[in-house]
């Protein structure tokens, strides 16, 4: 088990639930239409990033 794939899914879902928070608490009240669109960001984000596969390392970016 690979743990890359699934902290890159855990990062972004946090990031997107943290910005939905924050933009849910400007007018210091948060409405259940609210928690709703912080749960689609966070589910959204988690299916989307762990669905894409990271890219291909190149000879390039690898170190000698």
């Amino acid at each position: 088990m690979r743990i890359g794939s699934y902290a890159k899914a855990i990062v972004s879902a946090a990031a997107a639930g943290v910005t939905a928070l924050a933009a849910a608490t400007d007018d210091g009240v948060i409405v259940h239409g609210e928690w709703v669109t912080m749960a689609l960001a966070v589910i959204g984000a988690l299916g989307i990033t762990y669905a894409v596969p990271n890219a291909a390392r190149s000879d390039i970016d690898r170190p000698y």
